[in-house]
């Protein structure tokens, strides 16, 4: 339906508005909204509207493309941030093999999709109780994500205990719970957010905040966003990022087999760097 022949509507919002969303956000962002997400956006960008006084899509339009931070709350107000602790879990035990057998110096993770933080939380902890405390020394998680708002609680490390509750019991130990106004609450412990650099990140800009190369690198649930040539440039870009025996970790509904001369598979959405002759 036709967004501007509804009464129920605050504001004109056409299909044709839409389709001018669905481009600025796929161009600057990467990120393919279906034709189904319409009434998902006009219900995110009214809320942009009201919040900045302004009384139409077109003026709104106009002021995205000149305010940066405005540019930001309107990314931070399409994405989707659906995560929980040890997500996939059949990565984790795959990460920590690959901590057991690297031996002496630092184990870099880069990732990239921290959405609220559960994800580079989860692999912490798995550091953690692979390593021991030579995890706190050892190993290093870059976080980032293109969402402003979602990297400042990550940051925080602060959630509703009711988030901790399907999680083995053996890692409740890193999470401290509230008491008082705070009951209901749990918080990780300082240990882990040590372990944690957050960033934000665009993985469609020409400069990414990052050096060095990674010996694990989790992608999960950001491809299936991307159109396959999107999904290739990006990819290409990992890969001098990616240590000669790196991970790439990817989400359970995504695969790499369109990009078989760059990668091979693993084990369950896990690919190394293809190498010559294989």
């Amino acid at each position: 339906m036709d967004a501007s022949r509804d009464g129920s509507r605050n504001f004109d919002f056409s299909l044709s508005d839409f389709r001018q969303v669905q481009r600025l956000i796929l161009d600057h962002a990467g990120i393919r909204l279906a034709d189904t997400k319409q009434d998902m956006v006009y219900s995110r960008i009214i809320r942009r509207l009201r919040a900045t006084g302004i009384g139409s899509f077109r003026d709104y339009l106009s002021l995205i493309r000149t305010d940066p931070a405005e540019w930001q709350a309107f990314v931070n107000s399409l994405t989707t941030n659906l995560t929980s602790f040890f997500r996939e879990e059949y990565h984790f035990p795959i990460l920590a093999g690959m901590l057991r057998a690297h031996g002496g110096g630092e184990f870099r993770i880069w990732c990239s999709a921290a959405s609220t933080g559960e994800e580079p939380y989860s692999l912490a902890i798995t550091a953690l109780e692979t390593l021991g405390p030579q995890a706190l020394s050892r190993v290093r998680i870059i976080a980032t994500d293109i969402d402003t708002q979602v990297l400042a609680k990550a940051e925080a490390g602060v959630y509703s205990s009711e988030r901790i509750e399907r999680m083995d019991p053996r890692y409740r130990k890193y999470f401290l719970r509230g008491t008082g106004t705070r009951a209901g609450m749990v918080r990780v412990k300082p240990e882990l957010q040590r372990m944690i650099s957050f960033r934000q990140l665009n993985l469609l800009a020409d400069d990414w905040p990052l050096d060095g190369r990674f010996d694990a690198l989790f992608c999960r649930n950001v491809l299936i966003y991307f159109d396959k040539d999107t999904q290739r440039r990006v990819l290409e870009r990992f890969i001098p990022y990616m240590t000669p025996e790196a991970r790439l970790f990817i989400g359970h509904s995504e695969s790499l087999l369109h990009l078989g001369e760059l990668f091979s598979l693993r084990g369950k959405t896990v690919y190394e760097l293809r190498r010559p002759g294989r």
